[in-house]
Formats: C-alpha cells, structure tokens, sequence
C-alpha cells in the first residue's frame, strides 16, 4: 500500500513539474487604447492614445519590475509630450503604477499577453520570439498606433 502512495505521488510530481516547465504561449496583441482613462482631450486637440497603445505593447509582452517601470516612464514621458500637461501625466503614472501590476486579474495588468499568474520574470528567448513575431504582425497593419475608434474594450480576461 505504501508503496503504491508513492508511486502515485512520484506520478502526481511528475505530472506537476512536466506542465510547469511546459512552454507559455503569448495571445495577439489586444489593446482597448488607454484602459479607463480617456483616450484624447474633451477640451482641446490633445491626444495622447498612441501613448497608451505603445505602454499597452509593453504591458501585453510583460517581463521584469525593471521593464514595467521603464514602461510607465515612458507613459509618463509621452503623455507629457502629447499634452504639455505635467498633471495629466502624472495621474496616468501614478494610476499605472497603483493598478497594473501582475497580481490582479485584470485584461490590462502587467504581462496581460500571458496567461493569468506569469509574474515578473524575464522573457525567455523563445518567449521573446514569439512576441516579436505578434508584435511585429500588429505593427505592420497599425504601424501609426492609432487608437480604436469605438469604445468597448477588446481585451479579454485570460
């Protein structure tokens, strides 16, 4: 009897660690422009959605705390250039950095790309391949980052 036990557990392990070291596959990219902020301006001409949708290629690709920080930065950077509005990019930093992290199941959390649980890791080199490849794939039919036109969300929950 204690032998079959262990052999079931040996099994069981086995089983565990074989679809842990199983390869992640990333999802298309899928952007919903700037994920419960507005896109643009109501008041004037100012539009910093195509800020958003480059942060949002970092978000989908995920990796380390280092990357995602980098990333929001640039958020921060780009807003700034697109609105003159050192506020305006200041709340969307903050707003990144307090609801984006990879611990909570949203469609626009860090490494949304990935299923569900991926935290900060970095990419491995097939990883990154096959992000590449999708974004490479998504950039050659919006090489602009122009944001969609409608406003429902077209990220899913994974």
């Amino acid at each position: 009897m204690a032998a079959r036990f262990q052999c079931a557990l040996v099994t069981i392990a086995a089983v565990l660690l074989s679809a842990c070291a199983s390869a992640q596959v990333v999802q298309p990219f899928a952007t919903d422009g700037c994920s419960l902020f507005p896109d643009r301006s109501l008041i004037d001409k100012s539009d910093w959605c195509s800020c958003c949708l480059a942060h949002d290629l970092a978000y989908w690709r995920g990796g380390t705390a280092d990357e995602r920080l980098k990333a929001d930065q640039d958020l921060k950077n780009c807003v700034f250039a697109a609105s003159g509005d050192s506020r305006l990019a200041d709340l969307m930093l903050a707003g990144v950095r307090a609801g984006g992290g990879p611990y909570f199941f949203t469609p626009y959390r860090w490494g949304y790309g990935w299923p569900f649980g991926r935290l900060y890791e970095p990419l491995s080199a097939a990883e990154d391949a096959q992000v590449s490849s999708l974004r490479e794939l998504y950039l050659s039919s919006n090489p602009a980052l122009a944001c969609p036109t409608h406003s429902s969300s077209n990220i899913s929950f994974r």
